[in-house]
């Protein structure tokens, strides 16, 4: 059975999916994604799709259920790289992937996550980020 390849980049899961998604390879990745995150302590996970063409109902499920899991485990989940078509078969097949932030790219992807932390953490200006400072409500 293949396995999906997850790499750590810094805080970051990325998940690069370069095959075709049987159910099980779907299944296992779902499992060792959780246990990567766990291990890790990451606060984001991008799930690069650019090598798909073909999104069927099961992929697209299991993508909103890995942005579910990754969630309660606190971690954001942005899916990269969907193809026009992909995104129109999944809009036909009436997938609206409820909770999965989308990005052109893996660079946007890494972007988004890392606003998205700083949002939750307080951050309020660029130079925050650098020094660790929170800004404090009066």
């Amino acid at each position: 059975m293949e396995r999906v390849p997850i790499l750590k980049i810094g805080d970051i899961l990325l998940v690069s999916i370069q095959i075709d998604m049987s159910d099980q390879t779907a299944v296992t990745l779902q499992e060792d994604l959780a246990e990567r995150i766990v291990a890790t302590g990451c606060h984001g996970v991008i799930i690069d799709i650019t090598a798909l063409d073909i999104v069927d109902s099961f992929v697209g499920r299991m993508l909103s259920t890995i942005a579910s899991i990754s969630k309660v485990l606190d971690a954001e989940t942005v899916v990269v790289g969907m193809r026009p078509a992909v995104a129109i078969t999944l809009v036909e097949l009436g997938l609206s992937l409820n909770g999965i932030r989308t990005a052109l790219n893996v660079e946007r992807g890494m972007e988004l996550i890392a606003a998205t932390r700083d949002d939750d953490l307080g951050y309020d200006d660029p130079e925050d980020v650098e020094s660790g400072t929170a800004a404090t409500s009066s």
